[in-house]
Order: C-alpha cells, then structure tokens, then sequence
C-alpha cells in the first residue's frame, strides 16, 4: 500500500473515479483540493517533470476552450505564472506518492509506478461530459 498525495477539483467526476481505482488498488489516498492549495513556483513546478510545457495545462480550462489562453505559446516561467494565477489551468490530477511527483492519470504509467488492480474499466483523463458544459464551468458532477 502506498499513501497517494491526490490534489484535484473538488466535485469532478473523473478525478473521484481515480480515486477509488487507487483506492480498489489498496493505495491510500489523501486528496486535496488543487484549486485551494497555496502554490508556489517551486511547489508545483516537480509536478510537471520533463513533460513539454504544453502538457501542464488542463485542456478542458474554459480559458483554453475559448482560445484565450493557448498552452504551445508558453515557456516554464509563464506557464506556472499564468497556474499560479489561474489553477483551473492546471491538468490533473497532481500526485505525490513513493518519492515521486506526476502530473495527469495515465493508468499504465501509474500501474508501473505504484500499482493498479486491473479491473478492466478504463479511468479517463479529460472530462466525460457530452452536454457541451467543460468541468471547469463551475458545475460539480
């Protein structure tokens, strides 16, 4: 069992999904709201590794969907300065386990980092919702 630092939106569906496959994984998880946590440039910048900048952002952010914020005109400094500002821009999850800091929740990464149950059900990144609202339009599911 690994004890799994989960920063999140509150209220989105997928990242409550992720949860409980770390959970159903035996993993204990301590989730924390991402949009509350007092960051820094130098709390949230090991989060992002050696991921291309572009990568960083939530590309459901309404700030990105409308095309007033476009993540591949970004460097480092400007991209945790417009986070910091701004952490609906932020992707997620953000997760903190075994020594390590990640960014986003691709299951065969995190099977090979800290394990998963295979249950066959896959656990999506990006928002689900098809009625044309993004999950950082302020509505919990």
């Amino acid at each position: 069992m690994t004890r799994v630092l989960f920063f999140e939106k509150p209220g989105c569906r997928n990242n409550t999904r992720q949860k409980e496959l770390l959970l159903a994984s035996g993993h204990q998880v301590e989730a924390k709201s991402l949009l509350a946590e007092p960051w820094t440039a130098d709390s949230l910048r090991p989060f992002f590794g050696d991921k291309p900048v572009a990568e960083w952002f939530n590309r459901a952010a309404p700030k990105i969907k409308e095309g007033l914020v476009v993540p591949e005109t970004f460097d480092e400094a400007s991209a945790i300065q417009a986070m910091l500002a701004e952490p609906l821009l932020i992707r997620r999850p953000l997760m903190e386990a075994a020594g390590r800091k990640m960014v986003g929740f691709d299951a065969a990464t995190v099977d090979a980092w800290i394990g998963l149950s295979a249950d066959g059900n896959p656990v999506r990144e990006t928002c689900p919702r098809t009625d044309g609202h993004s999950c950082d339009d302020g509505h919990t599911h």
